[in-house]
């Protein structure tokens, strides 16, 4: 139903600050530039840093994970640790390192099967929800399959256009919390079986356009889904 991750937003205090890290530290190509907004291309994904003087705004906290190569692992470690107090995860084969950003999103640079170089792609999103049946059911509408439980019963990892986690107000890896108030933007081949799918389950759904809907979920996550 959904078919392919657009954005993600996030909020920051200062531009000029995010924008040192994004651009320099993860070598992220700046699009886009508002007074209130820069856009960056992470491959097929846009990121979007969105200061508070608007809705949506952009999450706070997130912990998200971008995809680099495998081979380029390393030589983002060695780089990165120079100045970054790295922690490190392993996911079968897979390694992830994990830093902070300046206003506090918790950064996950993970092994992926991308073409690169460098960042190519978002491949994983976490949200923080209140009930933890009732955002899984909902994002279960939107196409998301369960494919992990935890074991503490905080958290359910989803797996859709990109990897999603729903957790419960809770600590993670690298001390990660979910995002709240996050701001994403969805792709889809049919707009009228989404928008049929969870109006009954959501707390506004506006059509925007014949071919846009903004959707606020109980939560208070906004996703604008845009039919291709």
């Amino acid at each position: 139903m959904l078919t392919g991750l657009s954005w993600l937003a996030l909020e920051v205090k200062y531009l000029e600050r995010a924008r040192s890290f994004y651009e320099e530290t993860l070598e992220l190509t700046l699009e886009g530039k508002t007074d209130s907004e820069l856009r960056f291309s992470a491959g097929s994904t846009d990121l979007v840093l969105r200061r508070p003087d608007g809705v949506p705004r952009g999450g706070l906290h997130t912990h998200y994970a971008f995809s680099i190569p495998s081979g380029e692992y390393d030589d983002w470690w060695d780089r990165l640790s120079e100045t970054y107090d790295l922690e490190e995860a392993e996911f079968g084969s897979s390694r992830s390192l994990y830093l902070y950003d300046p206003d506090g999103n918790c950064v996950e640079l993970g092994q992926q099967s991308v073409d690169g170089p460098g960042i190519d792609g978002i491949f994983e999103v976490v949200l923080e929800v209140e009930a933890l049946e009732r955002a899984a059911d909902l994002y279960g509408e939107l196409g998301f399959e369960t494919v992990d439980v935890g074991d503490d019963r905080k958290r359910v990892r989803m797996d859709g256009p990109m990897a999603l986690e729903l957790w419960e107000p809770h600590l993670g890896l690298a001390d990660a919390r979910g995002g709240v108030h996050v701001d994403l933007g969805f792709e889809t081949d049919d707009l009228d079986a989404v928008v049929s799918a969870v109006s009954e389950r959501v707390c506004s759904l506006e059509r925007a356009s014949d071919t846009t809907a903004v959707i606020r979920d109980p939560d208070g996550h906004v996703l604008t889904v845009t039919e291709a």
